[in-house]
């Protein structure tokens, strides 16, 4: 299995510090989490139902005319290259490296590619996959043009697989109003911007026809009945939805300006954290996780990945802390 951010037990063991101690910027989840209400003694007695309305808030919410929810987008992501015969398969780098991983595991023949590159070679893929934005590289793209590759793709029998864990902050850059296209593959989660990452939820926005091919590959069940419960309410709250946005842009902007003031200018990052690349990143990662701040360190490229405090005291002690390791 690969690494992850979020292993913060284990952090705890290693250096010695307990848990209730570290400020975890390790991971993308976005630390002003909807407020979960408590969940109804009937979601946890009957099975899990279709019709209980989930579908149609998530609908309403991402804008896609056809999706199937799923336990995270972990889910998708290693079903997808069930579906499709041997393809050659180009993933953005750097990236979430599970993308890359589940299509190698499967068998297909996979690059892992710049995205000017990947997006520039189109001719040489049938399948490719992006992030939108990046996880850690930042990249946007404009939706037209992706529509257009998608188009390019398409016509000989191609997908164009895009995941927009982190889009919730820029709802106008989705693709989902226009996943019912065939070979348009738009992969949502819930953990990121909601930060109910312990759900385990996501949703793929896809065709009718790969919508059921991937239901007939999960089987039944794919979410229990609390996390349905729960994403009901989550989905529909828009006027929560709104703060969260504005929450996350001033809190994604204060964390890149805390960076610069402390010398260090992110190469990349997005609403919900701020990527360094650097030969010093992982000296730093240390440093910082010997103080009780755990990053989210990566070996290709060498770099750190920053995600949001979670308050005034969080953004304070990580500014306080790279102000002794960069002395």
């Amino acid at each position: 299995m690969l690494e992850h951010g979020g292993r913060l037990l284990r952090a705890a063991r290693h250096y010695g510090i307990p848990a209730a101690d570290w400020l975890d910027l390790s991971t993308g989840v976005s630390p002003f989490a909807w407020p979960a209400p408590p969940i109804p003694a009937s979601a946890w007695h009957r099975l899990p139902e279709d019709e209980d309305g989930l579908i149609e808030v998530a609908r309403d919410y991402f804008g896609a005319p056809h999706l199937l929810p799923v336990a995270g987008t972990q889910a998708a992501i290693q079903a997808l290259p069930q579906l499709r015969p041997r393809s050659r398969v180009g993933v953005i780098a750097p990236s979430y490296a599970e993308h890359a991983h589940a299509w190698r595991r499967e068998g297909h023949v996979v690059d892992t590619l710049p995205a000017d590159v990947l997006l520039g070679s189109l001719d040489r893929f049938d399948v490719i996959v992006l992030i939108h934005p990046n996880n850690p590289g930042g990249e946007r793209f404009d939706g037209t043009d992706l529509l257009d590759v998608h188009a390019t793709l398409a016509s000989r029998g191609g997908w164009l697989v895009v995941d927009e864990a982190f889009i919730d902050v820029e709802p106008h850059r989705s693709l989902c109003a226009h996943s019912d296209r065939e070979g348009l593959v738009v992969l949502r989660s819930v953990g990121k911007f909601f930060g109910l990452a312990g759900a385990r939820a996501g949703f793929v926005c896809g065709a009718p026809a790969l919508l059921e091919a991937m239901r007939e590959r999960l089987g039944p069940w794919t979410l229990g009945g609390p996390t349905r419960h729960v994403l009901r309410a989550a989905l529909a709250d828009v006027d929560w939805q709104a703060r969260a946005r504005d929450w996350l842009l001033a809190a994604g902007a204060r964390l890149h300006d805390t960076l610069v003031a402390r010398g260090i200018t992110p190469t990349a990052g997005c609403a919900f954290f701020q990527w360094w690349r650097h030969p010093d990143a992982h000296a730093i990662h240390e440093s910082l996780a010997m103080r009780g701040i755990l990053t989210r360190r990566f070996d290709d490229p060498v770099s750190l990945r920053f995600g949001l405090p979670p308050d005034d005291a969080g953004f304070a002690r990580l500014g306080s802390a790279l102000a002794e390791v960069l002395r």
